[in-house]
């Protein structure tokens, strides 16, 4: 059984939770939109701007919300009916790359909007959890998120 500490941040799916635009990119930029919007003095000047007076505090506490988000999907991010989490947890295995049938019709439905998802599940087969993590890692310093490489939802 893999180091619970090496999976914090990689889903059951086999993303790895720090190349997530939710985890990296959305929490920086909401923090720099705050902070942009309190130099210039919008945290209170909306009070001013009648069309803005009630709909400006929800906003700023959603961008609050969004600049400290940091979800996993073991932690119970994610979708909370997530086939795939309740497959594992049947399974009693951590990752589906564990599962004999790796890539299932779930992996292979999921990887339609992540084109990277099968081969580095299979690459996490290969060189197992630790050399993956830090390849992982290695892609997350270089700023790299799925949003870059995802393909939409809907088309």
């Amino acid at each position: 059984m893999p180091n619970q500490n090496l999976l914090r941040h990689v889903a059951y799916c086999g993303l790895y939770c720090g190349l997530c635009a939710q985890r990296k990119r959305i929490p920086r930029q909401a923090r720099q939109l705050q902070k942009s919007l309190h130099e210039e003095g919008f945290d209170d000047f909306y009070q001013y701007v009648p069309e803005m007076k009630e709909i400006f505090p929800p906003f700023w506490r959603f961008l609050q919300e969004l600049a400290k988000f940091d979800c996993t999907c073991r932690t119970g991010g994610g979708p909370p009916d997530c086939k795939i989490r309740q497959c594992t947890k049947q399974k009693s295995i951590e990752v589906c790359t564990q599962c004999k049938e790796y890539p299932c019709t779930l992996i292979q439905a999921l990887a339609e909007h992540y084109p990277t998802l099968i081969q580095d599940g299979k690459r996490l087969q290969k060189i197992g959890i630790e050399k993956w993590v830090k390849e992982q890692q290695e892609r997350a310093k270089r700023g790299i998120v799925y949003t870059d490489i995802r393909y939409p939802w809907k088309t």
